[in-house]
């Protein structure tokens, strides 16, 4: 169902049935964009319901001066680096685990990689929050900068430029850390 189709459910009053597509029309790509950002299971699926929650609460705010689609992700971006920062936060102040990669090398029922992917996991997990997040989306979600413009909230250039320098470090870390597979 279109995000379109489903403001109409939701502006007609079939509420329940517009919370049900706008989950079942969102929750798979939300799911590995999320994902793709905390590194595990467990933190996305604690994430999405928030996300989910938040977009309902917002939803009568929803002026229509972009796409549903857009809107849902700029939330849920909005929410995952929220979250990022805060544990990061936490792992200053001794309350959480500070490395991000133990999560993402630790084995994992839902992740069918193979090698290479881990490692790239790995070394995508040692970016900064918001430069995971363009890199994420440029690179493993093949979006346009435009879009990512939207959700983001910045300039085409500035996300060309993060996701150029995520990259390199990317590449950086690869090449110094594991020199004879890359």
């Amino acid at each position: 169902m279109t995000g379109e189709e489903i403001l109409a459910l939701y502006r007609s009053g079939d509420r329940e049935r517009a919370f049900g597509e706008l989950v079942k029309s969102y929750s798979e790509r939300l799911y590995w964009h999320v994902r793709g950002l905390t590194g595990n299971h467990e933190d996305t699926d604690d994430l999405l319901q928030d996300i989910f929650v938040k977009i309902w609460h917002s939803l009568p705010d929803f002026r229509g001066d972009s796409q549903l689609y857009t809107w849902v992700f700029r939330i849920a971006t909005n929410e995952t680096l929220n979250f990022l920062r805060k544990r990061s936060l936490r792992a200053t102040f001794g309350l959480d685990s500070p490395d991000v990669t133990a999560r993402v090398t630790d084995p994992d029922p839902y992740f069918d990689g193979d090698e290479a992917q881990r490692l790239l996991s790995v070394a995508v997990a040692k970016l900064p929050p918001r430069q995971r997040a363009v890199f994420h989306m440029r690179y493993f979600e093949e979006m346009p900068y435009e879009q990512m413009s939207q959700i983001m909230g910045t300039s085409v250039g500035a996300l060309k430029a993060s996701y150029h320098f995520a990259y390199e470090k990317v590449k950086d870390y690869l090449l110094r850390n594991f020199p004879d597979r890359f």
